[in-house]
């Protein structure tokens, strides 16, 4: 979807991309509508001196370039996206962080460290999380307290166990669907079991202060028009908002399965309360969508566009040296929770596979608990059973401490439990 938008724009120049599978990746940009003498450059010199584009096997290469000013980081993988991360902060490169898997494990101190070597990491405009980031953002410019944030998505709580080979049946894709495009069953598992949600929830909550309710996301059903209601302080008590200033999904399907009218599957919103009586008399004078009260609105955009908009991103960082949203503190995290009951010798398989979802969590809960989080899940063997909807934790399993991101993530931990520690200190 970058790569698009990207052919036409004079302001940016790919001087290459790095797949494992070249060709894959060359046919990408063919279908993307590139010429193919735009991607025919075999070096990145070549590429530079040529405005062309070279497709290679090395992210190294690419990050180690000198004259590259942006990596955008598109792997969705947690492992690998840490390490790309890293490297591209070391190497002086603003990193657009498009791989929100990595983001919600180890974004807080990724950010960090960036801001110390003086380059920029953020979100990517265009997906969810730093959409509503910026909506967050102009709420709190304008004057508005802000009640709680998020997305749109189709959800029911049977969804949480979902396995790779159920999801077609809850997308409903037929088998010429299936065979027309790239369709991933984890990757859509993931979308649909909840973990997807609690990724990009958990990247909001760090990145605006907003902080996750105890119970993780609870996916109430709303329309449009029901998010003022929804969404405002203390209405949901039971299966709903306990905390002001939180994060939430709106389910587009009510819990029998039916469709809920005018619902925001694929877009944002903001729900925020006037501080006076005077400004509740002017969210009635100019239409606002309010409750029964006037006093809270919302304001919402029923779509994203996703890679579509990501160069907003990256002119961002280049021109103005500032991130379309980015981790200000550790405030959610993703916490691995059992789809079945777990046995002692069970490997897990991660995101969107048959053992496992991820569920959203107050990161001083995650602490607490001492939780693995999901972008550790996938290949971690269990050295203790894990009851069914528990969650899994560090204790619970064999993990390869010599990776690059459970060191960061431990590095993450360390730093943050602390913090977390001092401020209880602190309010008692």
């Amino acid at each position: 979807m970058f790569l698009t938008q990207a052919v036409n724009s004079a302001d940016i120049h790919v001087v290459g991309v790095a797949d494992i599978d070249v060709p894959k990746a060359k046919s990408a940009l063919a279908r993307t509508g590139w010429p193919v003498e735009r991607y025919a450059a075999e070096t990145l010199d070549a590429a530079l001196a040529s405005g062309g584009t070279c497709v290679l096997d090395s992210a190294d290469r690419l990050i180690e370039n000198s004259q590259i000013e942006v990596i955008l980081e598109v792997t969705g993988n947690p492992l690998i996206g840490t390490y790309h991360a890293m490297k591209s902060i070391e190497n002086g490169k603003h990193i657009i962080m498009v791989n929100v898997e990595a983001d919600c494990m180890v974004g807080p101190i990724l950010q960090r460290k960036a801001e110390a070597a003086g380059v920029v990491y953020a979100m990517a405009y265009g997906d969810q999380p730093a959409l509503i980031c910026e909506l967050v953002d102009w709420c709190r410019t304008v004057g508005f307290d802000v009640v709680a944030a998020g997305k749109g998505t189709k959800y029911l709580p049977e969804y949480n166990y979902s396995t790779p080979d159920t999801v077609w049946n809850y997308y409903g894709f037929t088998e010429q669907q299936l065979a027309s495009g790239d369709f991933n069953p984890k990757m859509f598992n993931s979308f649909l079991d909840g973990t997807k949600s609690a990724i990009e929830m958990a990247a909001v909550a760090n990145g605006t202060g907003l902080i996750p309710q105890d119970e993780g996301l609870l996916f109430p059903a709303a329309s449009t028009d029901d998010l003022p209601t929804i969404f405002r302080e203390n209405t949901m008590k039971g299966g709903s908002l306990t905390r002001r200033g939180t994060v939430e999904i709106a389910s587009s399907l009510y819990r029998d399965g039916t469709e809920v009218p005018q619902n925001l599957r694929w877009g944002v919103y903001v729900t925020f309360e006037a501080k006076t009586d005077y400004a509740a008399q002017c969210f009635a004078e100019y239409g606002v969508l309010t409750d029964e009260t006037g006093r809270y609105g919302s304001l919402y955009r029923p779509y994203h566009m996703i890679g579509l908009e990501l160069g907003v991103s990256i002119a961002s960082a280049v021109l103005r040296n500032e991130a379309t949203g980015s981790p200000t503190g550790f405030r959610g995290d993703v916490v691995t929770t059992a789809k079945k009951d777990l046995r002692v010798g069970d490997t897990l398989d991660g995101e969107g596979g048959f053992t496992v979802f991820g569920k959203l969590a107050p990161a001083h809960l995650s602490l607490e608990r001492n939780a693995l989080p999901i972008g550790l899940a996938h290949k971690a063997r269990l050295i203790r059973d894990v009851p069914k909807d528990h969650t899994v934790s560090w204790d619970d399993v064999q993990v390869d401490e010599s990776l690059l991101a459970v060191r960061v993530r431990r590095e993450l931990e360390t730093e943050f439990r602390a913090e977390h520690s001092d401020s209880t200190h602190v309010a008692v």
